[in-house]
């Protein structure tokens, strides 16, 4: 089941470059980050109120907290940096090395979470870094 959402991901993700591309002409890219962020926003705490998740925020940990957000602010620097990239660049040269977060993620996983570097990742991963060098060479 959790290959579908990852493929829905991969999908709106591939949208989201699109109408970013579109978007972002003529706009100051950190403005249309702000955007961008407030769109996310508002629809991510809908969801999370009509879902009633919302109960849960006191019992998140301190550790949950200080995760959680730096992973909000790894995610808006990694927008920022993407919607100037989306600018400065086309779409089918900067989405593709965007993915080159898939590999360093594998390498991270393995160095900081401990989890096992199999040769099917490791030729996955080593596969992704060639596409993005072949794409920026």
């Amino acid at each position: 089941m959790w290959w579908i959402y990852a493929l829905l991901s991969a999908f709106f993700a591939a949208l989201t470059a699109i109408f970013a591309k579109i978007g972002i002409k003529g706009v100051d890219t950190d403005l249309a980050t702000a955007i961008r962020t407030a769109v996310i926003l508002f629809i991510a705490w809908g969801i999370a109120i009509s879902r009633g998740a919302v109960g849960g925020v006191g019992s998140l940990t301190k550790t949950n907290w200080i995760f959680l957000v730096l992973s909000g602010c790894a995610t808006g620097l990694s927008w920022i940096c993407y919607f100037k990239a989306l600018q400065l660049g086309q779409v089918s040269q900067v989405a593709p090395v965007d993915k080159l977060s898939v590999a360093i993620a594998i390498v991270l996983a393995v160095l900081f979470l401990g989890e096992p570097l199999t040769l099917k990742t490791a030729a996955g991963a080593a596969l992704i870094i060639g596409g993005s060098l072949v794409l920026i060479l």
